[in-house]
């Protein structure tokens, strides 16, 4: 067959789609819809590879890294301090700056930085400060807005982010959150690290179960109207045509619709684009110029899409005898035949066999083995699930009127209604699938913090001069504050410190403060501790450092330079006390002093902090906490403790994972929706006969409730069975434990049936209207 006569019937199929009168254009538009729904999505996908290119980029240029040589104050010096926040969950970016000379460098997104007392937000902040939702986080940054920060300078369009102007900055340089810098941006390119096969691996399945539901959707779409189609295509029989011809004219038929679906997927994508500025997934935003498909992927996109609805429509076809007369299909088909659909999954698992008990320890996994086996895998629900419909419906016979209806169409078209179940079966397989992987793996990625949290729920680290006993009385007194407990420390050496062998570790603070560290014979004000047996067993070199009469030095550099010498005399008369576990999960050999033990120039150099033990049924009370943390010291750090920490590149997969599934889910529910609505549009003369006939609607409804409602327990269940097969294999691959997430398994089977239960719902009004006797009116 030459190219030409391919081309010849393609194109007359693509003109019979748009001059077939109100059916054909209805088709084109409901096949449009479909496809342009997974192609709007196939160029987020493809869009989102350059969204995080600019995400890092922009972040890297903004860097202002608080580390590094010690500068002198120069005209072109800037001190800035960080001085990051949390509300409500969400991170608030923030820096105090004191430009140094008129060639200071301006951070991306300003044109000059605010004056002290003022500062300049990101429009997402200044939205939330001008809400009532944002009353605590206005008393916490006690700055009059004079502009915006613009896009240059944020890495999201819902970022919150603030530079205020302050003055006095350079007594704060420590190295670590103040510092003098000349320059934003990366000054190193950071070294290449070796990344974790398991996170390689992680990352190519999340693509790979995202975007398969994607490609069945778009292959169901392809297809929507097959069955008037064919009967169509039965006049050009009449008329001539033969029956590989024919078959070509419907593929041009599916060409035009799969086209027109491209503009509309385009459409979409760009309607989407626009309002993406406007929403946060997951705690990640973006700005519309950011999803910018990589035009390498968007031309494989236009040229895959338009492919694979020719071929699927030709492989549809292939067990369809279109006579001039009419549609063999009316007939009783031959029962599906199970073996060579078990060859897929079977196959799938032969891939990844080679890869079992390999751990994470013998190299990267193979990606092309990988991906094959999990597509067979996820395509194998596609086959197996029209099999099991009919072999199932076909032993459904007694019951009420509703359900005889449901079961007698689902066995005359057992295979439309398995497709319309096939996308949201495949998402459900391979969700549960991952779930399975990130909980076995979840605990190589995350560590005990070692918190004590039955004793305190939160830290605030103070800066240097910050009065740390006074700043315990204000936390005291903080709504929905229990108790709190402050502590000031820091390192005692020899002179040339830190160079010396051994140093010692400083607390000061009340007796019931000291009492949070060590086990204390007895204490009143004025004295002093020696306290032993620390995790690091290193008592006989504190012992031998801290003889009394002894001159120790404290380092006061912090990283910026050689600072004052301030020195520390150790008093006779050490008592001896017992570390304990502090409520930071540290335990360690110290010098214990209470107040009038301290001089006025130590008490000045020690690090505070306060740890808190909350009352968590006063509502939002990390927010007071941290506004009284704002008003004690500017610089202050509040950390809302954790038991657990997790690695924040197996967070920020987790996170992707999320917001992806996210995007499937709404694509899941479209899609359904529009073939629930091909399908129903189909019956519309079949359901007004009914109704003219006398059939109640709620029978009819109830009918159509079981007509989907069968197939996707069906579906589910097999998706289930799929997904724990996957998860096994994947668990055996990386050498984790096996075990059965079954909280995820249950919310990712609930959540593709309440998806249906949606859609469902959102046809009801539909169906009413197909009801009317007008339905049997034809042209």
């Amino acid at each position: 067959m030459s190219a030409r006569q391919w081309g010849r019937d393609l194109g007359l199929g693509f003109r019979f789609a748009f001059t077939g009168g109100r059916e054909g254009w209805t088709r084109v538009l409901l096949t449009a819809v479909g496809v342009g729904l997974g192609v709007a999505l196939l160029l987020l996908t493809t869009a989102i590879p350059n969204a995080l290119a600019v995400r890092h980029d922009r972040e890297a240029a903004r860097a202002d890294y608080t580390y590094g040589p010690h500068r002198p104050k120069a005209e072109n010096t800037l001190v800035i301090a960080d001085t990051d926040t949390a509300f409500r969950g969400r991170t608030v970016r923030g820096r105090l700056v004191e430009p140094e000379g008129p060639k200071a460098p301006v951070a991306p997104g300003l044109s000059a930085y605010p004056a002290p007392g003022e500062m300049v937000v990101s429009p997402a902040l200044k939205e939330l400060l001008g809400s009532g939702e944002g009353k605590l986080l206005r008393e916490r940054l006690p700055y009059r807005i004079t502009g915006t920060i613009g896009e240059s300078g944020l890495v999201g369009s819902q970022e919150l982010a603030y530079y205020a102007g302050a003055k006095n900055l350079a007594p704060k340089i420590n190295g670590y959150q103040t510092a003098r810098i000349s320059t934003f941006g990366s000054p190193n390119k950071p070294p290449a690290n070796r990344t974790d096969p398991v996170l390689i691996l992680l990352v190519l399945l999340v693509f790979v179960v995202l975007l398969m539901p994607v490609g069945v959707f778009i292959a169901t779409a392809v297809r929507f109207g097959g069955e008037r189609r064919d009967r169509r295509l039965a006049a050009l029989r009449l008329v001539g045509s033969d029956s590989r011809m024919t078959r070509r004219i419907a593929a041009g038929e599916a060409l035009a619709g799969s086209l027109v679906g491209l503009l509309f997927g385009t459409l979409f994508f760009l309607l989407g684009r626009r309002f993406a500025g406007s929403v946060e997934v997951v705690g990640m935003s973006v700005f519309p110029d950011y999803l910018d498909p990589s035009p390498a992927l968007a031309a494989l996109v236009a040229l895959a899409v338009p492919a694979a609805a020719v071929l699927v429509t030709l492989f549809a076809l292939r067990g369809v005898v279109i006579e001039p007369l009419g549609v063999m299909r009316t007939a009783r088909p031959a029962r599906r035949r199970l073996w060579w659909r078990l060859l897929l999954p079977l196959g799938g698992l032969a891939l990844l066999a080679p890869m079992i008990n390999k751990g994470r320890s013998d190299g990267e996994f193979n990606q092309y083995l990988v991906t094959g086996g999990v597509l067979l895998l996820l395509v194998g629900v596609t086959t197996l699930l029209p099999w099991a419909v009919e072999a199932v419906v076909a032993r459904l016979h007694l019951g009420a009127v509703a359900w005889q209806l449901a079961v007698r169409r689902l066995q005359l078209s057992s295979g439309s209604a398995a497709r319309m179940v096939n996308g949201i079966a495949v998402a459900v397989a391979g969700a549960i699938a991952l779930q399975m992987l990130f909980a076995g793996v979840e605990g190589d990625y995350t560590k005990d913090t070692g918190k004590d949290l039955s004793r305190a729920q939160m830290q605030i680290n103070l800066s240097h001069g910050t009065p740390f006993r006074t700043a315990a009385d204000r936390f005291t007194t903080t709504k929905g504050v229990r108790k709190a407990v402050s502590l000031g420390s820091t390192s005692l050496g020899n002179k040339d410190w830190p160079d010396a062998d051994s140093t010692v570790l400083m607390v000061a603070g009340t007796c019931a403060s000291l009492r949070e560290v060590a086990r204390l014979p007895s204490c009143r004000e004025g004295d002093a501790f020696l306290s032993t047996g620390g995790d690091q067993d290193d008592d006989a070199a504190i012992a031998k450092l801290t003889r009394p009469g002894r001159v120790l030095h404290i380092d006061t550099a912090d990283g910026t330079g050689r600072g004052p010498d301030v020195r520390w005399t150790v008093p006779a008369g050490l008592k001896p006390a017992r570390a304990i576990t502090s409520p930071n999960g540290m335990r360690n050999s110290a010098v214990l002093v209470t107040r009038p033990a301290v001089p006025d120039r130590v008490n000045r150099v020690l690090d505070g902090a306060v740890y808190v033990m909350l009352d968590p049924r006063v509502p939002e009370v990390t927010e007071y906490i941290r506004n009284t943390a704002a008003q004690v010291d500017p610089f202050a750090e509040a950390i809302e403790w954790s038991a657990t920490e997790q690695s924040k590149k197996f967070t920020s997969i987790r996170t992707g994972l999320y917001a992806g599934a996210i995007c499937v889910l709404a694509l899941i529910g479209a899609s359904l929706l529009v073939t629930q609505l091909e399908q129903l549009r189909e019956r519309r003369k079949l359901l007004s006969s009914l109704m003219a006939f006398g059939t109640r609607r709620r029978t009819l409804g109830l009918s159509v409730l079981w007509q989907t409602a069968l197939p996707v327990a069906l579906g589910l269940l097999l998706a289930a069975a799929v997904g724990l097969t996957l998860g096994t294999v994947l668990l055996k691959m990386v050498g984790a434990p096996l075990g059965v997430d079954w909280p995820s398994v249950l919310t990712m089977t609930g959540a593709g049936a309440g998806v249906v239960l949606v859609v469902t719902l959102l046809s009801l009004p539909p169906l009413l209207r197909l009801m009317r006797p007008e339905g049997l009116r034809t042209e």
